[in-house]
């Protein structure tokens, strides 16, 4: 069967304003750009070995939003730049997000990858790597024919430091005495550093100041571990709209998250004890989850948690006002207050 990506179009203003959605905002700025995006991803997938796109397909359609590429085209467009590299290059950036995904559900052995079974359950775990290691190859294919050592240099770092993310994470997975500082390094590496390395590639395209590409480097650096900190508490709170995460992933991997430091910080003796034998030990029983979400509230985790990402949503909006105001940017701004909104 073949591939089938669509950017999302509304007919009239009305619908567009109805959505409520800013990433449904910037798919229906961004459709014709989109389009291409999408038809050169269905391209650069293909090969003669044929588990190759059969796997990329299932996970490149599973349901995400697109957002790292919707935010290279953004960023190009903010930046008012003309010409056509900002297309392969969002591409590349979907491809090195959709190749830490499958190598993520191998290190989490995870069955499920937005509410569908993940790659490495259908197909196994070496298929899995190895197809992730076809898509960073595609990635920095993509990324070359940009002709800019500038551009390749930011990819091929982001690539690098979300690695190191991810090794960091495996080491503070079921580590208890990993601290606030620790983990939002973790997030800074894993999730933001894409983030901010496709938001940045909108003004060195345009060959805008320095002063300009830091400002969007920040702003996507910012935008990403505001992201990552709510997710990690819809984890325990609800199915993630953006992401179509199910509820309770992260306390049954051992993943030590924001609210989980907060939590087991505050904790009394019985308490801690609790989140030795679940998270150190490993050992949950089917009431632990439930258990874990009372002391979330006890301790207020929830809310300090989101007080921590509103913190980076301040300053993701403080790095949008070096840029003249224009449709792209009020979707930015919308999109910046959705995902921490997300979480009410």
């Amino acid at each position: 069967m073949p591939l089938n990506l669509q950017a999302k179009k509304f007919k009239n203003t009305s619908d567009l304003r109805e959505s409520g959605n800013p990433v449904d905002v910037l798919h229906h700025l961004l459709f014709d750009d989109m389009e291409a995006v999408n038809a050169l991803i269905i391209e650069r997938l293909q090969s003669n070995v044929p588990l190759i796109p059969e796997l990329g397909k299932h996970l490149i359609e599973s349901g995400g939003k697109r957002l790292r590429p919707l935010l290279t085209l953004a960023s190009a467009h903010l930046c008012g730049y003309k010409g056509r590299h900002h297309i392969p290059l969002a591409a590349s950036v979907e491809f090195i997000h959709t190749a830490t995904l499958l190598h993520d559900d191998v290190v989490d052995q995870s069955d499920l990858r937005r509410g569908k079974i993940s790659a490495n359950a259908l197909w196994g775990n070496k298929p899995s790597v190895l197809v992730g290691d076809f898509l960073f190859s595609r990635s920095f294919e993509l990324m070359v024919e940009a002709n800019s050592i500038e551009v390749l240099a930011i990819l091929s770092k982001a690539s690098s430091k979300i690695a190191e993310g991810e090794v960091a994470q495996l080491l503070t997975t079921h580590n208890l005495a990993t601290t606030e500082h620790d983990y939002l390094k973790v997030i800074e590496s894993k999730t933001a550093q894409l983030f901010a390395a496709a938001t940045r590639l909108g003004p060195v395209l345009a060959d805008f100041e320095e002063l300009h590409k830091d400002a969007l480097e920040k702003y996507g650096l910012f935008l990403g571990t505001a992201f990552q900190l709510v997710d990690d508490v819809l984890d325990y709170k609800a199915d993630d709209p953006l992401l179509g995460k199910k509820m309770g992933n992260d306390f049954k991997e051992g993943k030590v998250t924001l609210p989980i430091i907060i939590a087991y910080k505050n904790a009394d003796f019985k308490e801690k004890l609790f989140w030795k034998r679940t998270f150190e030990e490993g050992k949950q029983d089917p009431s632990d989850l439930e258990e874990a979400v009372a002391y979330f509230h006890k301790y207020n985790a929830f809310e300090k948690t989101i007080e921590k990402a509103k913190s980076y949503q301040a300053k993701a909006l403080d790095e949008l006002e070096y840029f003249a105001g224009s449709p792209i940017q009020d979707a930015l701004i919308e999109l910046t207050n959705f995902v921490v909104n997300r979480s009410y």
